[in-house]
């Protein structure tokens, strides 16, 4: 069992930047993918960044060269920067624990948090 707690968001202007952390509960995180997930107003939850227990990233193309997924073992922690933020970055952002699948879907991800609300005003 892993439990998630987001941290982080805010309001921000565009162009801006907000730093998101995700602290896990229990001894194998490291052995999870970490993903971000985000979900706007009426929109489906879509995939934003993971990386796998070795280290590899992986990103949407709406957030690559802006968004930096990292995570640090031993703090149990998994952290999203995001830069350049733009209006259509507007969502409430999940983390996500995965034990295996692909990457990109929901329904690879076997623990989730509540959420946190980032907000971009232009």
């Amino acid at each position: 069992q892993v439990q998630l707690a987001e941290s982080g968001g805010g309001l921000v202007q565009a162009g801006g930047s907000l730093r998101l952390s995700c602290a896990a509960s229990g001894r194998t995180f490291s052995r999870y993918a970490m993903g971000w997930f985000r979900q706007a107003p009426g929109k489906e939850r879509e995939f934003v960044a993971t990386i796998w227990s070795g280290g590899s990233t992986y990103y949407a193309d709406s957030v690559k060269g802006r968004f930096t997924i990292s995570r640090d073992n031993a703090k149990n922690t998994v952290y999203l920067q995001m830069n350049s933020l733009k209006p259509e970055d507007t969502a409430v952002y999940y983390c996500a624990a995965s034990a295996g699948g692909s990457y990109y879907i929901v329904v690879a991800y076997d623990y989730w948090g509540q959420g946190t609300q980032v907000t971009v005003s232009s």
